[in-house]
């Protein structure tokens, strides 16, 4: 199944972008009259038929909607900072989105090696992600902020980064958050499994720290917001795996 992407839809017509309209009629070949499938971005897949096969913007009509496809029952944030090394961060975000996440928030720790997190190709890849695991809805890559920043975030709602779809999660981000903050050091924590099965809550947010860690600061300031301190095990994780770890984690306890 091949899914293409648009955000140009006026009632039942599609347009597609220049270069997804060249993959849909020059790579794939489709022509006027076939059937293709179109995700909006937010959730919904969109089953339409070609009536324009322009190599430069192809136009389709809707014929039938299918509200969250490919959704989840449940909605996670990952605040994780940027590795040193951004590959490495890019390729946890494109794992995180074929696994199920709704926002990608970069932020800036204290000890970051890494001060600089540009989004505008995060925001490719996970786009890339979410159709090749057929999702029809694509993850916020929220603008970075520094890690108090965005602890401080969860007194004010308004500021909080939101996702195109929220599977049965509270309206209001700031209520009914189950908020997890992962770190090495020594301090009363639990497995993240635990938290997790303790908790009746759908919305969740995990904080994951950079290559030096949290510092005892961002962990105090943590606490004091609600967040709860859990561990990933029993290995020392790099910030990507812990924060796949983390996404897998809350997957497996919906499936």
């Amino acid at each position: 199944m091949e899914l293409f992407y648009s955000n140009d839809i006026s009632g039942d017509l599609v347009r597609l972008n220049a270069e997804e309209s060249a993959h849909c009629v020059r790579v794939l070949r489709h022509r006027e009259g076939d059937e293709i499938a179109v995700m909006d971005g937010r959730g919904t897949l969109l089953w339409c038929v070609l009536e324009d096969a322009s190599v430069k913007e192809a136009v389709a009509r809707i014929v039938r909607r299918e509200p969250g496809f490919g959704s989840h029952p449940y909605r996670l944030t990952l605040a994780v900072c940027p590795t040193k090394n951004f590959d490495r961060y890019e390729w946890m975000a494109e794992k995180a989105t074929e696994i199920g996440v709704d926002v990608i928030a970069p932020v800036i720790g204290e000890r970051s090696e890494r001060k600089v997190c540009k989004t505008d190709r995060l925001d490719r890849i996970v786009l890339s992600a979410a159709k090749q695991s057929l999702k029809a809805a694509v993850p916020v890559v929220a603008e970075p902020v520094s890690v108090l920043d965005f602890i401080k975030s969860f007194s004010d709602s308004s500021s909080l980064p939101q996702s195109p779809v929220s599977s049965g999660a509270s309206s209001d981000p700031s209520v009914g958050v189950l908020k997890l903050i992962a770190y090495c050091f020594e301090g009363e924590k639990v497995s993240i499994k635990e938290a997790l099965e303790a908790s009746s809550l759908s919305d969740v947010v995990v904080l994951i720290g950079p290559e030096g860690d949290f510092s005892p600061k961002e962990v105090a300031a943590a606490v004091r917001a609600g967040f709860r301190p859990v561990h990933l095990g029993t290995s020392r994780l790099r910030t990507e795996t812990a924060a796949l770890t983390a996404a897998e984690s809350v997957y497996f306890k919906y499936l």
